[in-house]
């Protein structure tokens, strides 16, 4: 990502303008920039904007704005020079706003300059009142989305208001991957027929490649690039292999983090570095070695969500480290690593519940807190 914010240009300023009617206010006064006491220095977390219905998902426009996801179901957009953001866009899919389900992601699509494409993903019912995650792309017009489309739907529909995931990552070679949870059913995680705990892989149309582990597999789905995860809510690509990075939550303990692979069973509800929530014990991973296995767990959790690699020049220490969100830590883990090791971690308390974690294309590190008035914040390096 480019360490330098994009100056607005005088057509977007004068869009904005148009627009002003729609924007919120500031962040109010009383959210002042609070400072964090870091291993390499002070941080400040700065309120970009709050009042945000449980955002969930956020990426950067070209110019510099941040469109944002809320649970509910509405989709904004940030401008956070100005610190304000617009009223809800119109168009946007009816979501299944139950439990964890509802908007989640959302990601400009690698060719958006070309294409105006950008993609989310939620929880989408069906008349019986069963759901399963939905992606599905869309273009900007102002204020709202046009020609929505959607690219996948996840198979089958299920009873339950649990563990839809997801998260979207596109890769240098073009390839968009989906994370989708398990929706709580346990040992279908561990069937090919269906995608209820997988990665799947496609190409941003919707399309399946052709080498795609399962293509040739028998009675296989063959989006599927691994399966046996649980409810991943978070995935970034590595900025140097290319590599999806994801982690998942864990039951009782045993939050994971995997670089999935290819046609790989990662173990659940088989294996897992926790318990179940009724104390029963899981076998540990080293026991079914025909699994593959996680290159991080935490255990106790920390209920990521999340994740971004930093790369920006603003915190020059922490290039090339991997940071995580934490739901239940109310922080951002700052891992530092040594190829797929984890040499050592970092909790920078936010004192919220951690939803997501981007890195902007000014080099600060922006958070969205999972709250009823949740916030986007800005962390800088402290002066």
């Amino acid at each position: 990502m480019s360490p330098r914010m994009p100056i607005l240009s005088a057509a977007l300023v004068a869009t904005a303008t148009a627009f002003a009617p729609l924007l919120t206010a500031p962040a109010p006064a009383a959210a002042q920039t609070q400072q964090i006491d870091a291993q390499r220095g002070p941080v400040n977390v700065e309120p970009v904007v709050t009042g945000l219905d449980h955002p969930w998902g956020m990426d950067f426009l070209p110019d510099g704005r941040i469109l944002v996801t809320e649970r509910p179901g509405q989709m904004r957009i940030v401008y956070p020079q100005e610190r304000t953001m617009s009223a809800p866009l119109e168009g946007v899919p009816e979501v299944f706003n139950r439990g964890q389900g509802g908007l989640l992601d959302v990601r400009i699509g690698p060719t958006y300059e070309e294409d105006g494409w950008i993609y989310f993903t939620y929880a989408e019912a069906n008349q019986q009142g069963r759901a399963s995650t939905a992606a599905a792309r869309a273009k900007l017009d102002g204020m709202r989305l046009t020609d929505v489309d959607v690219v996948f739907r996840q198979i089958p529909k299920m009873t339950g208001n649990n563990h839809f995931g997801s998260r979207i990552a596109f890769t240098p070679d073009g390839y968009m991957f989906i994370t989708l949870g398990e929706r709580f059913k346990f040992q279908p995680a561990q069937e090919l027929t269906n995608h209820l705990g997988t990665v799947v892989r496609l190409w941003p149309d919707g399309s399946v490649p052709d080498d795609n582990p399962f293509v040739n597999t028998e009675g296989a789905l063959p989006e599927i690039w691994s399966y046996g995860h649980r409810n991943s809510q978070g995935a970034a690509v590595h900025p140097e292999t290319g590599r999806l990075w994801m982690h998942e939550h864990g039951p009782q303990g045993g939050d994971e983090i995997n670089v999935p692979e290819a046609g790989r069973n990662y173990g659940w509800p088989v294996v897992s570095w926790g318990r179940h929530y009724n104390g029963q014990p899981i076998p540990d991973p080293p026991s079914h070695p025909e699994f593959a296995d996680a290159i991080h767990y935490w255990n106790p959790v920390i209920a990521a969500s999340g994740m971004d690699f930093y790369t920006g020049d603003l915190f020059p220490e922490w290039q090339g480290d991997l940071l995580v969100g934490g739901l239940v830590s109310n922080a951002v883990s700052r891992l530092e690593l040594n190829g797929q090791d984890v040499q050592s971690e970092e909790r920078l308390p936010i004192g919220q519940r951690v939803r997501a974690v981007k890195q902007g294309p000014d080099g600060a590190v922006y958070v969205l807190t999972d709250e009823p008035d949740g916030a986007l914040l800005k962390l800088t390096p402290a002066q």
